[in-house]
């Protein structure tokens, strides 16, 4: 075997854009990694962009779909943007900052249960309007979206006008789903789900952090959001994280495997805690009883606050959340149960994995009735 002598240990071995053999071999596991999560999404592999995580590629997604658009000089219309009041900050943020620069966006309501209106969204859709961007599940209520339904309506809208306005370089209206939430449950397959494209996020689904996907159907037009070394053909830059995507790929090939089964098995479980939590007094779910993922739990206890909740619960053993998780370090109240109208300052959730047991719930059920108590504000 040839001995492997690397001279710039710095720069590291496994570069898939190298040339020498290590960087060959990186090349072919990443090529490799790139049609395993095209062939779990029944998708192209070559609209599989490989980004660091979720956050990412929600940003290149809106970023790099919008702003081309943008006619020259400003001459005409500015294109038109709707998602909705529940979506993740890393949607909602890139909105905020396109609105900033001029850009007009919809924020659609949600019903009780979190749910959109497909009629609201019917009259929502303009000619000018370039993206939609709706979750397939929510990360704090777990409600899931009919994104086959919200696709079909898009289509039928871009059936009824004309997509040749002037002043307008594309008014093709292209449809993003965030899916970090659903691979573990729900069928992510693209031509089924009728998206344009779909953000996944390894860390979501048993994969290793820092890896993740924007899958974009082919012939559409995506301005890079990062410049340099143009990897992952000109799309976005950086150096592959090899290691974490091979996990990825992995990771999502066994999500189809064991769908359906923990799926059944967390729905079961997931069912008898809030049922169990609902005997208790003044407690509320958030989100929908049947359109939920089978994972998630959500509740509010009138009077409570729900970081002393956190903590307390913490401090016996079990890990919830009062938000998200991935904005844990801001003190405002959840907007996803505020725009539920919900007691957000009172909302906790429980998340449940594949090592979730019923005695973990039970086990839940006996210690929080003391923590309650105290953290009940009269």
């Amino acid at each position: 075997m040839r001995k492997l002598i690397n001279l710039d240990t710095a720069a590291g071995t496994d570069n898939p854009s190298s040339i020498h053999a290590s960087g060959v071999r990186a090349a072919r596991e990443l090529e490799h990694a790139r049609a395993k999560v095209a062939l779990s999404l029944v998708a192209h592999a070559d609209e599989i962009i490989f980004t660091s995580g979720g956050t990412e590629a929600n940003n290149l997604a809106i970023f790099g779909l919008v702003r081309p658009r943008v006619p020259p000089g400003h001459s005409g219309s500015v294109p038109h943007i709707i998602t909705t009041v529940i979506e993740h900050v890393s949607i909602l943020e890139p909105c905020r900052q396109l609105e900033r620069e001029g850009f007009p966006v919809t924020y659609l309501p949600v019903n009780p249960d979190g749910l959109i209106s497909l009629k609201e969204l019917t009259k929502t859709l303009r000619p000018d309007t370039v993206l939609v961007s709706i979750g397939y599940a929510n990360n704090e209520i777990g409600t899931i979206q009919p994104i086959r339904e919200i696709a079909r309506v898009i289509r039928n809208f871009k059936k009824s006008v004309q997509h040749s306005v002037s002043g307008i370089l594309d008014t093709e209206c292209f449809f993003h789903t965030d899916a970090c939430q659903a691979p573990r449950f729900l069928d992510c397959r693209v031509s089924t789900l009728g998206v344009d494209l779909m953000t996944l996020n390894s860390g979501k689904i048993y994969g290793p952090r820092g890896a993740g996907c924007l899958y974009v159907r082919r012939g559409i037009d995506l301005q890079p959001i990062l410049s340099g070394g143009g990897q992952e053909r000109g799309r976005r830059s950086g150096t592959e994280n090899v290691p974490a995507i091979t996990g990825f790929a992995q990771a999502l090939e066994q999500c189809l495997k064991w769908r359906a089964k923990e799926s059944a098995r967390l729905t079961k479980l997931r069912d008898y805690f809030i049922g169990k939590l609902l005997t208790l007094p003044d407690v509320i779910l958030n989100g929908s009883t049947t359109a939920r993922l089978p994972n998630n739990v959500n509740v509010s206890f009138a009077r409570a606050d729900s970081e002393f909740m956190v903590l307390n619960l913490d401090a016996h053993g079990v890990l919830a959340a009062s938000g998200s998780a991935c904005s844990a370090h801001e003190k405002s109240s959840s907007h996803v149960i505020g725009a539920l109208s919900g007691q957000a300052d009172s909302a906790v959730r429980f998340t449940l994995g594949r090592d979730t047991k019923k005695s973990d719930l039970d086990y839940v059920l006996k210690i929080l009735p003391n923590i309650l108590a105290r953290a009940r504000v009269d």
